[in-house]
C-alpha cells in the first residue's frame, strides 16, 4: 500500500504526542492498527491525553500528491525542440532554444507585460525563414499567416473576439523596403506599440458625416520573416535570429502539412496544456538576468527566461545563453553610418587634438571602411562634420603646432563614445598605444 502524504508539521505533531508514551504503548497501539488493516497513518490524540491512556487513531483518505510541474515542463520543451529540430536547420543550437522557448510564450502572451516579436532574417532566399513560419504556424494558438499584410486588417485581426491571434507575417522585407509610405509606417507603428500589454493605436473612422476617434488594440504576439534587416525600432523588440542556407552535411526531414499535421497538433496541444498549467503565476515571476541584459534587451528576454526557469532541467542555463549569444549576434550588425564614424575615429585618434582635414585623411586610408567611396566619393569635411552634428561634436578651432585650424579634440567625443560604442577589448592596447 503506498504511504499516504504527510506534512512537516504533522510528522512533528505525531513525534510530540508519541514521545509522551512507553515503548510497549506504542508497540500495541500499532498492532491493534495492523490487526485493523490500516498502516501509514497519523497518529492524533487530544491535548489532555494523559500517560498510558488508550491512542485514538483516525484513518484520513489521502491522494497522492505529485508535483510534476518541473518535469513536465522540462519534458515538454524537450519535445518541442526536437520536433523543430527535425525540420529547420538552425544556424546555431541557440536559435533553437529562443525558437522553442518563443512558441510556448506565445500561448502565454496575455500574462505578460511585454512580447517580444522574433525575426528570422537571411541575406538570401532559401535560408529556412519561410519554413520556420510554417511551423511556427503549426504549433502558436490561433495563428494568423499573411504576406504583405495592410494595417487595417491586423489591427481587425487583434481585435476578434474569438482570442488574441499569433500573428506571422512572412516576406515583410518587401512593406518596409520600397521606401516610406503611409502603409509602412503606420504597420511599423503597429508593430512598436503593440509590443506593451495594453497599448492601443488611434485612428479616425468615418461613421455616417462624421469623424469619430477610435482606439484600436495593439497588443499581440508576432513573428516576421525577411531579407536582410527591419527597421532598427522593429529589431530593438524582436529576438533575431539570422537564418543561412543549409550546408551539405545538414539534413532535415522534408514538412508536408497534410503528413506531419497531426504530430505537429500533439506537440501544439501539449504545450498548451502545461502553458495552462502555468497561466495563473508565470506573468508574476521577476527571473534574475545576466548583468548584460539591461533596458530593452531584459523586456525581450525575461518573458523566455522566466519560461525557462519555470520548467528546469538544463532550460534556465540554456536560456540565458541563447539571450547572450544571439544579443551579441545581433550587435554585430551592420551598424548606422554614424554609430560607424565614432567607432573608426576612435581607432585613428591617437593624440589630443587633430585637423579635420587629418582626421578625413586618415579614415580614407582604412582598408576596411566605406569612407573611400561614399556614393562614389570620398569623405569630406563637411560630411563629416553633418554626421557628427546629431552626437553634438562640431569642429571648432584648435591650436595644433603653433598654428590654429579647424579640428577636433579627443575630450569632444569621448561621452559620445561611453553611450554608443562597447568598451575597448580589455588586455589590447589603446589605439594611441598601438
Amino acid at each position: 500500500m503506498t504511504q499516504p502524504y504527510i506534512s512537516d508539521a504533522d510528522k512533528a505533531e505525531r513525534a510530540a504526542i508519541l514521545a509522551k508514551y512507553t515503548p510497549q504503548d506504542i508497540f500495541d497501539a500499532e498492532a491493534e492498527m495492523m490487526e485493523d488493516g490500516v498502516t501509514g497513518v497519523a497518529v492524533t490524540a487530544p491535548e489532555t491525553v494523559t500517560p498510558y491512556a488508550p491512542l485514538t487513531s483516525t484513518v484520513t483518505g489521502v491522494t497522492a500528491v505529485t508535483d510534476f510541474g518541473g518535469y513536465e515542463g522540462a519534458a515538454t520543451l524537450d519535445a518541442l525542440h526536437e520536433f523543430l529540430g527535425r525540420f529547420i536547420a538552425y544556424p546555431t543550437p541557440e536559435s533553437a532554444d529562443a525558437h522553442a522557448l518563443w512558441i510556448v510564450h506565445a500561448h502565454l502572451v496575455e500574462e505578460f507585460e511585454n512580447t517580444p516579436r522574433i525575426a528570422f532574417l537571411s541575406p538570401e532566399p532559401g535560408s529556412g525563414k519561410s519554413r520556420s513560419m510554417e511551423l511556427t504556424e503549426a504549433l502558436v494558438p490561433r495563428p494568423v499567416l499573411s504576406v504583405n499584410v495592410s494595417p487595417s486588417y491586423i489591427f481587425r485581426k487583434i481585435s476578434d473576439e474569438a482570442g488574441l491571434p499569433t500573428l506571422l507575417i512572412d516576406e515583410c522585407d518587401a512593406i518596409f523596403t520600397g521606401g516610406k509610405n503611409d502603409s509602412s509606417e503606420e504597420l511599423r507603428g503597429l508593430l512598436n506599440s503593440g509590443y506593451r500589454r495594453g497599448a492601443t493605436a488611434g485612428r479616425v473612422s468615418i461613421k455616417g458625416k462624421e469623424l469619430v476617434a477610435e482606439e484600436w488594440p495593439s497588443f499581440a504576439a508576432v513573428a516576421l520573416a525577411g531579407l536582410n534587416t527591419l527597421p532598427d525600432t522593429i529589431m530593438t523588440r524582436s529576438v533575431v535570429i539570422r537564418m543561412k542556407r543549409r550546408r551539405k552535411d545538414q539534413k532535415v526531414e522534408a514538412y508536408r502539412r497534410r503528413i506531419i499535421g497531426p504530430d505537429a497538433e500533439l506537440i501544439r496541444e501539449r504545450v498548451a496544456q502545461w502553458a495552462d498549467s502555468i497561466r495563473q503565476h508565470i506573468g508574476t515571476k521577476y527571473p534574475p538576468l545576466p548583468n548584460a541584459i539591461q533596458d530593452r534587451d531584459a523586456d525581450v528576454w525575461e518573458p523566455l527566461i522566466g519560461i525557462a526557469d519555470e520548467a528546469g532541467g538544463t532550460w534556465p542555463e540554456r536560456s540565458r545563453a541563447a539571450a547572450l549569444a544571439l544579443l551579441e549576434a545581433a550587435k554585430d550588425r551592420e551598424a548606422s553610418l554614424g554609430i560607424r564614424l565614432l567607432s573608426d575615429i576612435r581607432t585613428v585618434f591617437t593624440e589630443d587634438r587633430i585637423t579635420s582635414i587629418d582626421l578625413v585623411m586618415r579614415l580614407v586610408q582604412m582598408e576596411d571602411a566605406p569612407w573611400a567611396s561614399l556614393k562614389g566619393e570620398e569623405l569630406s569635411a563637411r560630411y563629416m562634420a553633418f554626421l557628427l552634428s546629431k552626437y553634438e561634436i562640431a569642429p571648432k578651432p584648435v591650436r595644433i603646432n603653433g598654428r590654429v585650424q579647424k579640428g577636433y579634440q579627443k575630450s569632444w567625443f569621448e561621452d559620445s563614445w561611453a553611450r554608443y560604442l562597447p568598451e575597448m577589448p580589455t588586455g589590447l592596447p589603446s589605439p594611441e598605444n598601438r
